[in-house]
Formats: C-alpha cells, structure tokens, sequence
C-alpha cells in the first residue's frame, strides 16, 4: 500500500484557494450549512464541556477516563433527540458524495479504497450520539482526502466506516452523525 503525499501547507492553502473558486455558489451555501451544523454542535459540546469539573495537571488515568466517561454521557443526554442526518442533511451528503466521486479516480480512487477497506472496522455499528469503540481499527481521514471536503473544527473529525463516513468527536468518540454510501 503507497503512501498519500502528505501537502506542505503552503501546498494546502493554494489547493483550497483554487477549489474555493471552482464550487458553485449552490455548494458554496451547502458547505457553509453544514459547518454551521457542525459549529452548533461544537457550541453545545463546549457548554456541555464548561460544567464538568475541570481536571488537574497530575489527573490519573482512572479520572482521566471518568471525564472522559461523564463528558460522553452529559453530552449524549444533552443531545437524546439526535438522528443520523441531522448534520449531513441531504444537500451536505449530496456534495460530499460528489465531491469524492470527481476528486478520486483511477490510481487515488484505488488507493483511498484500498486503506479505508483494509480496515478493521466491519463491528463498528453506526448509531448517532453513542461512541465510536475503541478498541477498533481507527480509519484516520487521509490528507487528499481532507482538502476536498467541508473543513471541520479541531474538536471533530471524519472517521470512514467502510463505504460510510462519519463525524467523530475527538474528545469521547462520540458518533456525531454519518451519511451511507459516501465513498463511491
């Protein structure tokens, strides 16, 4: 399996100018309602985050797994009526879905199958606002990929589930939201 260069950000930031002014102001809107669903569950994550008791510096692993554990738990009760599409609606996972079919061809398409597939992630079950498990194979977003689709804020990241794709909170794992059938 070949390695996905990995861009300098320099590299990133020109990439991402160019495709800006490629998208269509259609999608240019799509993008911008799903960062704000995105940035509406970072803003309740925080508030949820803001009235645990904060950790210490010499915090064991015991208590760091408790937080761990108590901030999963507030935030899931915080979020009970949470559905799969609630982040990617339909117009979000239309363009996704597209933007990975035109981005990815031949040679790249056979190699973002090949590390997504390789995984061992077949017993992760998608459901909403219930964590990722941890002791399964994480599928970390590679870097070509990442530059094409809707950027997120560092508290959440894209997680794929075979053909799936998923929102994760890196903090509890927690399954924010995934759309089927993203890769093509």
């Amino acid at each position: 399996m070949g390695v996905l260069p990995i861009l300098s950000w320099v590299g990133i930031a020109q990439v991402q100018q160019k495709q800006n002014s490629q998208i269509s102001t259609m999608d240019k809107q799509t993008i911008s309602a799903f960062e704000n669903r995105v940035k509406n569950y970072v803003k309740l994550r925080n508030q949820v985050k803001a009235k645990l008791p904060k950790l210490s510096k010499s915090s064991t692993p015991e208590q760091l797994e408790s937080y761990r554990k108590s901030f999963e738990e507030s935030l899931r009760a915080a979020r009970v009526g949470a559905k799969r599409g609630d982040v990617f609606n339909t117009e979000g996972s239309d363009y996704i879905r597209r933007t990975l079919k035109s981005e990815f061809k031949g040679k790249d398409r056979a190699q973002l199958r090949e590390i997504v597939f390789d995984a061992q992630t077949q017993a992760v079950k998608l459901r909403v606002n219930y964590p990722y498990p941890e002791p399964t194979e994480l599928v970390e977003m590679p870097a070509t990929v990442l530059l094409n689709l809707p950027q997120l804020p560092k508290e959440i990241k894209y997680r794929f589930v075979g053909h799936h794709l998923l929102l994760v909170d890196r903090d509890n794992n927690l399954i924010i939201d995934y759309m089927l059938d993203a890769l093509p």
